[in-house]
């Protein structure tokens, strides 16, 4: 998370996003850097607009909106909720025994 905080900081400075200035940016702020994880990051945010995907990401309607229109019962959420985090437990259980 570190990595999208600089580079949104830097963005925000209006500096040019380059390996160097994430590298600066991190370690000004006491985070040990990992050139791989730097490179992945500009590689994924090469050709994004982040002014665009903030404002898109800021438009997006809050989780809530669709609870208070008419959702499921509280009781019943719960159920599903319980369900699905044992669903995904098991899934991780399944897939730790992969690795031995």
């Amino acid at each position: 998370m570190e990595y999208v905080y600089a580079a949104l900081l830097i963005h925000k400075a209006g500096k040019k996003l380059t390996a160097k200035a994430m590298e600066a940016t991190l370690t000004a702020a006491g985070v040990e850097t990992d050139k791989a994880r730097v490179k992945a990051l500009l590689a994924a945010l090469k050709g994004v607009d982040i002014d665009e995907a903030l404002t898109s990401a800021a438009a997006m309607p809050v989780a809530a909106a669709p609870a208070a229109a008419g959702g499921a019962a509280p009781a019943e959420e719960k159920k599903e909720e319980a369900k699905e985090e044992k669903e995904e437990e098991e899934e991780v259980a399944g897939l730790g025994s992969l690795f031995g």
